[in-house]
C-alpha cells in the first residue's frame, strides 16, 4: 500500500508526531511535497530570524530533535522507508542552511534552488547518505544536500554577487 492512500488529514491528525513529520500539513502536498515543505520553510525562518543566534541555534536543535523523533516514529506507523509525505526532513535541513546564510533574499531563492536540486538529484556523497536506516537516512540526505547548498551558495554570495 503506497503512502498516497494511507496518509491524508486524518492520519496527519491522528498523532503529534505525524502532525510534526508532515511539515504541519505540507506534506499532504500532491504536487512536489519536498518542494513544498522547503518553501513552508521560510514560514518557520521568518518566526526565528529576528532572534539573537544563540537562541537561533537553541531552537534549531530542538526542532532537529522533534524532526528525528517524529520521522522515526512515522515511519514505524506507515511501514514505508522513505514516503514523500514526511517533509520535516526538508524544512529542518533548509532552515539550517537559512539561518546561517546572510540575510539576502536573492541568496535565498539560489539557496532554495540549490537545495531542491542536491536533494532531489543526490550526488555523491549525498545519495550514499539516504542507505542510512530509518530517520537517520531520511534526514541525514536533506542534511547533506543542505550543507552543499550552503557551502555553494556562499561561495556564489563572495565571487558572483559581491
Amino acid at each position: 500500500m503506497g503512502s498516497d492512500t494511507l496518509v491524508n488529514m486524518k492520519f496527519l491528525c491522528s498523532n503529534f508526531w505525524h502532525f510534526i513529520a508532515l511539515g504541519f500539513g505540507s506534506g499532504l502536498s500532491k504536487i512536489a511535497p519536498g518542494s513544498f515543505g522547503t518553501l513552508m520553510t521560510f514560514v518557520y525562518f521568518f518566526l526565528i530570524y529576528k532572534l539573537d543566534f544563540q537562541l537561533q541555534c537553541f531552537i534549531y536543535i530542538l526542532l532537529f530533535w522533534l524532526s528525528f523523533v517524529s520521522t522515526q516514529k512515522t515511519l514505524i506507523n506507515l511501514n514505508i522507508k522513505d514516503p514523500s509525505c514526511i517533509v520535516i526532513d526538508e524544512i529542518i535541513a533548509f532552515l539550517f542552511v537559512l539561518i546561517l546564510l546572510p540575510f539576502n533574499p536573492y541568496l535565498f531563492f539560489i539557496a532554495f534552488i540549490l537545495f531542491r536540486l542536491f536533494d532531489i538529484i543526490k550526488p555523491w556523497p549525498i545519495g550514499l547518505l539516504e542507505k542510512l536506516p530509518g530517520a537517520f537516512g531520511v534526514i541525514a540526505d536533506d542534511m547533506g544536500a543542505a550543507l552543499a547548498t550552503l557551502i555553494l551558495t556562499l561561495l556564489i554570495n563572495i565571487y558572483v554577487l559581491a
